[in-house]
Order: structure tokens, then C-alpha cells, then sequence
């Protein structure tokens, strides 16, 4: 393992410990079982009227023809605007900040801001099938060459999904097209979806598990990963979070793109206010 695998272990590894002390610490305060699982459950909807700030680590290693390694913490905060008694606005955005190492080409190294992604569902409040729709939005923030497109993109995005008191099932999906930006620099064309079933339990833990498929129709490839994870709800002192770890096992992908594996764990800010 060469330097930069030691390097990005350590620093997904240092985020696994965080996550696990905080969790062991806490774990055995008091806490209202009822509202612990009612804030899981929001967090498993996309579309819940709730504030949060999620930090996604992700660690993927064998990447492409020179086994790369890519660290990537996504930064994620979920911020709702009630329109109405009946309708909300759910925005979602997501930054990604990237380490990697050997994807673009032996002993490459890239690290800065990615291209961030913003998605907007209107949210009819409804009983039983939970819907969403809006725009989604592709926006050139990337610091690096090698990790951005250059393009401005916008497109659809949809959530359906299903929600009983300890069980979530749905998926949700955008599809993003470029509409501005670098000629010079490949058009984006790009279908995602992740579909997800959790089961959460009163004390907040939850387990679950998700599927993502990335479809790039300009680069005819396609990624599909699975990933079980365990999950649960605490406190930092007066802060409610929710803490998450899981595997990321890649199924299909073309020899480019796919990981031989990965890793990820998230921790999210929750102000239930």
C-alpha cells in the first residue's frame, strides 16, 4: 500500500473512530424511544420538513487501470421552506470535496471541490405514497480540472417511496443534461437513482439497505453499487445526530470506473427545531 492508501485509510479510519466513540458514549443516555425512531424515519425520507447537515465519507480503492484510490467527503445539507399548509420545498445540495490518487494516470494526484449537485422537491403532503418532484441542477464548482465537467446542467428529479412507523421503501432519481459551459469539454449526460429500504426501531438505530446506479449516456458506462448499513440516532451534548456506517460493493461497472471496493460513513446534524 503506497502512501496515499496509508493517508486516505487514516483519515476514513479517524472518521469510523469519531463515529464510534461518539456513538459509544452516548449511546446509553435516556432519550424518548418514540421520538428517536419518528427522527429516523424522517431521515430516511428525503422529503421530511427537517433540517440537516450531512458529512458523507467515502473511500473507494482499485479504481480504473491504475488502481486508484479516491477519499471523498460529501457535504449535504437538506433545507425545507413550507409554501403552503399543503405544499413544501425541499432543497438538497451536495459538495463534494475529492482526494484521489492514480484515477486520471500513474501517480496523478487531484484534491479540491467537485462539481456540486442541487435538487429542489416540491413535496404535496399527502398519506401513503410520499411524492416529490422538481429540478435538478449540475453547477461547475469543481477547483480541479480532472474533477469537474466545466458544464452547467439542470434536469428532472422524482421521489416516491412508501413510509409505515419503522419501514421506508422508495427510490429516488434525477437525470441531468448540460446545458452551458466549456466547448471544449465532453457534453454531460447523466441518469442516477438510489433505491433504499430501512427499518428503524424505537431506541433510533435503524438498518437498511440501498442500491445506487449511476448511467452515463454520454460515456455509455454504467455503475451499480449495494450497500447493507446500520445506523442511529444520539446526542453530542445537546446536538441530535444520527451516525451511519455501510460497505460499498460494486456489482456492474466497466473496468474505468468501478472500485474493487469501498467504504462509507456519514455523520448528519439533525435540528429537529
Amino acid at each position: 500500500m503506497n502512501r496515499f492508501r496509508i493517508y486516505a485509510t487514516a483519515k476514513f479510519l479517524f472518521s469510523m473512530f469519531l463515529i464510534l466513540l461518539n456513538f459509544s458514549a452516548f449511546a446509553q443516555e435516556e432519550k424518548a424511544g418514540a421520538s428517536a425512531q419518528e427522527l429516523a424515519d424522517k431521515m430516511a425520507n428525503p422529503v421530511a420538513s427537517l433540517i440537516s447537515v450531512p458529512l458523507q465519507n467515502n473511500i473507494t480503492y482499485g479504481i480504473g487501470p491504475y488502481n486508484g484510490v479516491k477519499y471523498q467527503i460529501n457535504i449535504q445539507p437538506v433545507i425545507p421552506f413550507k409554501l403552503s399548509e399543503n405544499l413544501n420545498l425541499i432543497t438538497r445540495y451536495i459538495l463534494p470535496v475529492v482526494d484521489q490518487q492514480d484515477i486520471t494516470g500513474e501517480n496523478n494526484h487531484e484534491f479540491g471541490l467537485s462539481d456540486a449537485t442541487v435538487t429542489a422537491f416540491f413535496a404535496p403532503k399527502t398519506k401513503g405514497i410520499i411524492l416529490g418532484v422538481g429540478p435538478a441542477f449540475l453547477v461547475p464548482t469543481a477547483t480541479e480540472k480532472f474533477l469537474g465537467t466545466e458544464k452547467f446542467g439542470i434536469g428532472p428529479s422524482v421521489l416516491v417511496m412508501h413510509q409505515g412507523k419503522g419501514l421506508s421503501i422508495g427510490f429516488l432519481a434525477n437525470q441531468i443534461w448540460s446545458v452551458a459551459g466549456n466547448a471544449d469539454r465532453a457534453d454531460f449526460n447523466q441518469f442516477y437513482t438510489q433505491l433504499f429500504l430501512t427499518h428503524s426501531y424505537k431506541s433510533g438505530a435503524s438498518l437498511g439497505i440501498t442500491s445506487e446506479i449511476t448511467q452515463n449516456w454520454q460515456g455509455n458506462t454504467t455503475l451499480i453499487t449495494v450497500s447493507p448499513n446500520v445506523g442511529a440516532i444520539t446526542k453530542l451534548g445537546g446536538q441530535t445526530m444520527q451516525f451511519a456506517v455501510m460497505p460499498l460493493i460494486p456489482i456492474v461497472g466497466h473496468s474505468s470506473i468501478r472500485p474493487d471496493w469501498g467504504l462509507r460513513a456519514v455523520v448528519a446534524f439533525i435540528f429537529p427545531g
